[in-house]
């Protein structure tokens, strides 16, 4: 299996994935542990990929949805966007309405 193929698989196969440096617990860059903060307030469960553990994710996750950078959030399959994108549709209301519907 291909790493875009595993990656379409996990995007996929949960309703929400963030691709970032570190863990939920232990995020390695401000912007992972930022964006872990947001679905946190969101209340939602998601799954976390490390890119650290692996270059050919990290990236293949930039090819993948062709966006730079990390970390990047995926909703029902589908990109989001990076951390400034999710800091400004939580400040909306938008990512609570993306996410609703999915169990915390």
């Amino acid at each position: 299996m291909s790493v875009q193929d595993t990656i379409r698989q996990t995007v996929t196969s949960n309703p929400v994935v963030l691709y970032m440096k570190g863990t939920p617990q232990f995020p390695m860059c401000g912007f992972s542990a930022g964006a872990v903060q947001i679905l946190k307030n969101c209340g939602v469960s998601f799954a976390a990929v490390n890119v650290l553990e692996d270059p050919e994710v990290r990236q293949g996750i930039k090819e993948f949805a062709n966006w730079p950078t990390i970390p990047q959030l995926y909703v029902k399959g589908e990109f989001v966007g990076g951390s400034d994108i999710m800091k400004e549709l939580f400040a909306s209301g938008e990512l609570q309405k993306m996410l609703e519907g999915i169990e915390g």
